[in-house]
């Protein structure tokens, strides 16, 4: 049986990185600079794409002192709004390089009032499901060059969901959540949205007989800035800052919630379409990582497709 990954042995365990083109969104904090820092330190060139020019210009400056020499890049990336996500692929297109690996990791969790993306969409499926719909389209020539390079290990595609999924549903009713808005129900839409997408992005992949893989990761509960940002009062700030310190002392630092998304990017015993998270109490504890639970609604095949079909409506974006 596969050995479950940990932070402690991750040294031994990520292997090495060197020749590899890695694209991370939400690179700058979170999870993704965890992330980013490791795959840098095993030698992959690591893209930070990032919404905030000075957020990745910083994040930039603490791997150059974190690490002797990274190869590293920023890459302007606001995933909520479907222009800059065109451009952005765009960027990356024009560089005429393999990608080996894609992790759609940045996102927007419970605002208290509801918000629109650029394009309309409510902010958490605009931007954690759509966004990222679009630009893992966009970017699939890349994947499938590196794919196609022999003795290559095969490109992936990791979507960064969440243990939020499981008590989620998709309201096709009600997509954007116009007639009544629910911080976390928006949230557990957009995250059950994210896995049943990498999902039924293997399902497809496989049908076109692509090398390319799709797979999925969560990072239990971990103190992320998705605790510690957002439009929320100052009392209530400070409130959220401190339940991060709490997670991250109970629970999972950064770091930990990393494993998980780094396990999915670089084990060989990752499966098509499978999903990783941690193996600790009820899933939201632990800094090793392994084969998480789906709940049945993520496994509904039709309600995939319907979905798709939407995101490709939506994004006016096209995969094959």
């Amino acid at each position: 049986m596969p050995a479950n990954w940990s932070l402690a042995q991750l040294p031994n365990q990520l292997p090495d990185q060197t020749g590899r083109r890695v694209l991370i969104t939400g690179a700058n904090s979170g999870i993704g600079y965890p992330a980013a820092l490791e795959l840098a330190r095993r030698g992959a060139h690591v893209v930070l794409a990032c919404r905030d020019r000075n957020r990745g210009e910083a994040a930039l400056s603490r791997l150059r002192a974190e690490l002797p020499s990274p190869s590293i890049e920023l890459l302007l990336l606001d995933l909520a709004s479907l222009d800059s996500v065109r451009d952005a692929a765009a960027r990356e297109l024009d560089h005429n390089l393999p990608l080996d690996l894609l992790i759609n990791n940045a996102g927007v969790m419970a605002p208290p009032k509801r918000r629109e993306t650029e394009d309309g969409y409510e902010l958490q499926f605009g931007t954690n499901v759509l966004g990222h719909f679009a630009l893992t389209a966009l970017l699939l020539p890349s994947l499938e060059r590196a794919a196609a390079i022999p003795d290559r290990p095969a490109p992936r595609i990791v979507t960064v969901a969440s243990i939020a999924h499981k008590p989620g549903r998709i309201h096709f009713d009600d997509l954007q959540f116009t007639r009544r808005y629910s911080p976390m129900k928006a949230y557990q839409q957009s995250k059950l949205a994210d896995l049943m997408f990498a999902f039924e992005l293997q399902r497809r992949l496989t049908a076109h007989r692509s090398r390319v893989l799709s797979v999925a990761a969560h990072p239990g509960v971990a103190r992320t800035n998705l605790f510690q940002s957002g439009d929320y009062s100052a009392t209530e700030l400070a409130l959220r800052k401190a339940m991060g310190y709490v997670i991250g002392a109970a629970l999972n630092t950064d770091a930990d919630g990393a494993v998980p998304t780094l396990y999915a990017a670089a084990s060989p015993d990752v499966t098509p379409g499978g999903y990783y998270g941690p193996q600790g109490l009820l899933e939201m504890r632990g800094g090793d990582a392994g084969p998480a639970k789906v709940s049945p609604q993520a496994n509904d095949t039709e309600a995939a497709r319907k979905l798709w079909n939407i995101c490709e409506e939506l994004t006016h974006t096209r995969f094959f």
